[in-house]
């Protein structure tokens, strides 16, 4: 099974993996914008607007999108990151036409009236609460702070309550209109379709969009990332999370391969260091992992845990032990376990339509290589014990930033100091 990739004359590109085993297909417009390309006053607006253009076109009700779909057994909804928007929506292949026609109608031609705006305000503002009362959330939030600074992928992608009171209707359809461009849109289906049915749908639904916008800004990597921050947040709560915290690798970087590895041998599986050291041995926490995070041009590594607040000085000594050690002590062994976990999560996790569509969207609409599956699973298998000791060397021993969440006070950071040095 492989891929087929179209640009149309407007900029929109096409890309489509067919699947003749199954009756459904998983269709996603994917638009390469997210919150790192807002301005200061614009935070929040790509979050807002994934809301809001559900609310209805000149063609549909909010309540005749939600119907078209529900008629038909089929799925649809959308999510918002750092670097793309994406709305998406799965379907039996017979009504491809008809979610592409919603999808497309809902992306073109979004009204984001005035009332639509202030009701929909409340709704985001209860998703900021939510983050907000979910410590074992908000700590990763905290740590991209810490770790990225000043650069836009530090900001949550949510924005923050003031940011989002205080968007007007007239700023978050001039994004709209700004940013929803041709050359940033990617459509992307998987399942039991014909590719030249899909780009023939894209080049009648959509156009060129009839935006008068500019598109989206020029991007930037980090200049630096952050040196031995530490952020203690107060909350009331019986348990204490804490995430520790460096910069990582580009999504171009070939040094993700092996960090990969490195990171489901650490933290990313029940036998990987992190889970074994700190709960099955010592039994400190319940969860505990590790992980990285790739964007065009910057990354992140942390390692995190959730435990009793008496016991943090402990966790975070284990887990700044781990990251100060894998360098010197990983074997062929973990290496060789942690690539198989991979593999096995990477093929199963591809078993359905909405996983393709997924995995091919968001390589093309980050600027991604464009990757078949088996491709992918050759990238993992020749990383070497070697490979990851190097990586572990370059990456792991940068100045770590810490994120704490729990019943301290912010004055308490410098009894942390240790996890830092």
């Amino acid at each position: 099974m492989t891929h087929e990739l179209s640009t149309l004359p407007s900029g929109v590109r096409v890309v489509t993996e067919s699947l003749t085993d199954v009756r459904s297909v998983a269709l996603g417009l994917w638009v390469a914008v997210g919150s790192r390309d807002e301005t200061r006053e614009q935070t929040g607006c790509s979050h807002f607007l994934e809301h809001l253009l559900f609310k209805g076109t000149s063609r549909r009700s909010a309540r005749e999108i939600a119907e078209a779909l529900d008629a038909v057994g089929g799925e649809m909804n959308a999510f918002t990151s750092k670097e793309v928007t994406c709305f998406h929506a799965r379907v039996l292949d017979r009504d491809l036409p008809l979610a592409f026609d919603v999808l497309a109608d809902m992306l073109v031609d979004a009204r984001n009236a005035e009332p639509d705006v202030e009701a929909e305000r409340d709704v985001v503002l209860s998703e900021i609460d939510i983050h907000l009362d979910t410590p074992d959330d908000l700590v990763h939030s905290d740590l991209a702070e810490l770790v990225l600074g000043d650069h836009p992928l530090a900001v949550e992608t949510l924005g923050s309550a003031e940011a989002v009171r205080a968007l007007s209707r007239e700023q978050i359809h001039g994004y709209y209109l700004e940013r929803y461009r041709p050359e940033d849109l990617v459509v992307a289906a998987a399942g039991n379709l014909d590719h030249a049915q899909v780009v023939d749908l894209a080049d009648g639904l959509l156009g060129d969009l009839g935006r008068p916008g500019s598109g989206r800004p020029a991007r930037r990597g980090p200049d630096g990332y952050g040196e031995r921050e530490i952020r203690v947040r107060h909350r009331p709560t019986e348990q204490a999370h804490v995430a520790l915290g460096l910069g990582g690798l580009d999504q171009d970087d070939e040094d993700r391969w092996p960090l990969r590895v490195l990171i489901t041998l650490l933290g990313g599986s029940m036998s990987s260091r992190l889970f074994q050291e700190i709960r099955e041995i010592r039994g400190l926490a319940y969860a505990t992992y590790g992980y990285s995070a790739s964007w065009t041009d910057g990354g992140l590594v942390a390692a995190y845990a959730g435990t009793t607040p008496g016991k943090v000085d402990e966790v975070l000594g284990l887990l700044r032990e781990q990251l100060d050690r894998v360098a010197d002590d990983v074997t062929a062994a973990e290496v060789e376990r942690a690539k198989g976990a991979m593999v096995g999560a990477t093929v199963l996790g591809l078993e359905d339509t909405g996983s393709r569509m997924g995995r091919l969207g968001s390589q093309v609409a980050t600027g991604a290589p464009l990757l078949t599956v088996d491709a992918t699973l050759a990238r993992v298998e020749a990383v070497g014990v070697d490979d990851v000791r190097r990586v572990a060397a370059r990456v792991l021993r940068r100045p770590r930033d810490l994120a704490v969440v729990g019943p301290f006070a912010a004055e308490e950071a410098a009894r942390f100091a240790d996890a830092v040095g």
